[in-house]
């Protein structure tokens, strides 16, 4: 059973999974996906990181970087990051913002402030950006199904070219 906090919408209709107490959780435990990508990330915890993600999941870090398609990648790909690269990283998001595709398909679009020092030494650098996602529910809850990292600005970020936000 479905509790609708609203009985009718602004134009007279139903109100939508957004709007349900059912969506309201699903809002709540997908910013906790991200929420725990972050923690996650950020203790090293490589196996962690990855089942966030479905298995057909596909992560763009941005033009410098080959897209990664499916856990085996992605795995790989932070695996040797969080060992061999970053001494240390903290990832902070704000400004939530989830919209549903379907009960069990959402979109959501955050904003990041990251903070990296590397292993080998070289300045710490800062990126502000955001995070977009896709998500699936499938068995065990909410996974990311697509991740793409777009930047606002850096400072001395180890990567010379991002995705933009898109400012108009």
């Amino acid at each position: 059973m479905t509790l609708i906090i609203s009985a009718m919408d602004n134009d007279g209709t139903e109100p939508d999974h957004a709007r349900s107490l059912e969506g309201l959780i699903d809002k709540a435990d997908i910013s906790g996906v991200i929420h725990s990508y972050c923690y996650h990330f950020d203790r090293a915890e490589d196996d962690s990181v990855l089942a966030l993600f479905t298995d057909d999941a596909v992560v763009d870090y941005g033009p410098d970087v080959p897209t990664l398609t499916g856990r085996a990648e992605i795995h790989e790909m932070v695996s040797r990051g969080l060992a061999d690269f970053f001494a240390a990283t903290s990832h902070h998001v704000s400004n939530i913002m989830v919209h549903f595709e379907a009960p069990d398909q959402a979109t959501s679009i955050c904003y990041l402030y990251a903070w990296h020092r590397y292993q080998d030494g070289r300045p710490n650098s800062e990126l502000w950006g955001q995070y977009h996602h896709a998500f699936r529910r499938v068995g065990d809850g909410w996974k990311i199904s697509s991740l793409i990292l777009r930047a606002a600005g850096s400072d001395l970020f180890h990567r010379d070219k991002m995705h933009p936000i898109g400012r108009r």
